[in-house]
């Protein structure tokens, strides 16, 4: 029996329309004018409330939580991001800046720790190493009896 070959497979239908029929007609359906729940529109005072929650700390949740009645999360980021962003740097920027007037003008002692920490990157921790930065060298140190030590010299005990 010979080996005939197999049909080739048939093309796929586009299930695209032609461009012809993709238009709509007013009124035929879909996102119409006036359709759906209107944009958001925020309020100069909602901005800055959510700038100034941003910077007591407020994680964004909560801060979705407290503007109007409550909006979602994704929401707040999507129409806020900036003044989230703005609210976070200024307030580090004002705590920065008292740190620094208490550690250089009235010389806290607390406060310039912090600061060497958290801003230079200095550390207490402390890192032990052998020789050369290697591993180090542990050694074992057993106290016998004499005859015991004799004993273990000669091969005569297991141990």
């Amino acid at each position: 029996m010979a080996d005939t070959p197999a049909p080739a497979p048939k093309p796929k239908k586009s299930r695209a329309k032609p461009p012809e029929l993709r238009q709509r007609a007013p009124g035929a359906g879909g996102a119409r004018p006036g359709a759906g729940r209107p944009a958001y529109e925020f309020t100069a005072e909602e901005r800055r409330h959510v700038e100034a929650l941003a910077g007591f700390g407020l994680r964004q949740p909560e801060i979705a939580s407290l503007v109007r009645d409550g909006i979602d999360y994704k929401t707040l980021v999507l129409h806020f991001s900036e003044e989230l962003a703005r609210g976070v740097a200024k307030a580090n920027a004002q705590v920065s800046k008292s740190l620094f007037e208490k550690a250089t003008k009235d010389k806290d002692t607390t406060a310039m720790i912090w600061w060497t920490k958290s801003r230079m990157q200095w550390s207490e921790r402390h890192e032990i190493t052998g020789p050369n930065g290697g591993a180090i060298k542990q050694e074992q140190l057993i106290t016998l009896e004499p005859s015991e030590a004799y004993k273990r010299m000669l091969g005569l005990s297991g141990g």
